[in-house]
């Protein structure tokens, strides 16, 4: 779509957009797939809905599930990723985005997860106060992350490992959340913090502290993906038909934010998941959701693994880990079916 073309959509041809990809769009595209494959065995599904926006293919999604089958969808809202890792490993959820290492940590811990899909390439951005120019300027200094065990807490650790730091004694940890975070950061109580969408649009909005790393443009975070599928193991297992189609819809509607960034951006706010449709649009816009064919999520399992482990985080190797918490049947099926 060309941006003139873009500007020129109004409500209600978003609107009938969206109910033409209902009924005979979006959801017809493959008819032949999807009418050879066994009757789902439920037709209930419960996705994770996290605060962050960069997880909107999940949530787009929504639009499309009753053409796979699904007539019971509830999103499961949580307030912080850390609690998106509970609900997902306690059965509250079937299927949910979330950053790929935090999966793997949780993996190693013998939680019943199984990591299915990559779905894109950075969202993470760690900002810092002008004492912090790199991330071994962090050494000694104190980052905010939303809660210990979240995704923010996991991915920091990550890249302080990769530079030779020991995360643990070198960090302190505090523990703010949102825009008491971002006050901070301007304040400079707090040295540095990590965001995704849409933090990272807003401090740079309001011109709060500066990016220390990208991860969707900063080597070698921007040659992995950042967040994947991630499903209950017993969900993906007893009902795989349905676990298919889910990430099916899942799939599409990630093509959807790469194709129709202002569509995407209008139907989260519309149905509730964001209030900003400025913030929502630029994510849209900078998120390369186009590009998940392209990525290997097991080289990112893998990386992320020999990270974690450099900071002591996990137990297991990467090996065990792909083993013992990864299926990409669907996936490697979805890839060959959706052809871009």
């Amino acid at each position: 779509m060309t941006a003139q073309h873009a500007a020129g959509w109004t409500r209600r041809a978003f609107l009938g957009g969206v109910t033409l990809a209902g009924t005979a769009g979006l959801l017809g595209l493959y008819p032949r797939l999807v009418a050879a494959e066994p009757p789902r065995e439920t037709r209930v599904l419960r996705l994770l809905q996290t605060p962050s926006i960069c997880e909107a293919p999940v949530q787009v999604a929504s639009d499309l599930l009753g053409g796979e089958g699904f007539s019971e969808v509830k999103y499961v809202r949580v307030t912080s990723s850390a609690d998106g890792y509970k609900a997902l490993a306690a059965g509250e959820v079937h299927l949910g985005q979330l950053f790929a290492g935090g999966l793997v940590t949780r993996i190693d811990a013998g939680d019943p997860l199984v990591l299915m899909a990559g779905i894109h390439v950075g969202c993470f951005e760690l900002f810092g106060t002008e004492h912090v120019r790199s991330v071994r300027d962090l050494k000694g200094k104190t980052v905010a992350v939303p809660a210990l065990g979240s995704s923010h807490h996991i991915f920091a650790e990550s890249m302080a490992a990769y530079v030779g730091l020991d995360p643990r004694p070198h960090i302190h940890w505090a523990i703010h959340r949102g825009p008491d975070a971002m006050q901070r950061l301007a304040a400079g109580t707090i040295d540095g913090l990590i965001g995704f969408p849409p933090e990272p649009q807003e401090l740079r909005a309001k011109q709060i502290g500066h990016v220390v790393v990208d991860t969707l443009r900063d080597h070698p975070w921007s040659q992995y993906f950042c967040c994947g599928i991630g499903a209950n193991r017993d969900f993906m297992r007893t009902p795989p038909v349905a676990t298919k189609r889910a990430l099916r819809a899942i799939l599409k509607a990630t093509d959807d934010c790469a194709l129709e960034p202002e569509r995407a951006a209008q139907r989260i706010v519309d149905k509730g998941f964001t209030p900003r449709y400025d913030y929502a649009l630029q994510t849209m816009q900078e998120i390369p959701y186009n590009h998940w064919r392209e990525y290997d999520p097991e080289d990112t399992v893998r990386f992320y693994a020999l990270r974690l482990q450099e900071a002591g985080m996990i137990k297991h190797t990467p090996q065990q880990i792909i083993a013992q918490g990864t299926d990409w049947r669907f996936f490697n099926e979805l890839k060959k079916e959706l052809k871009g």
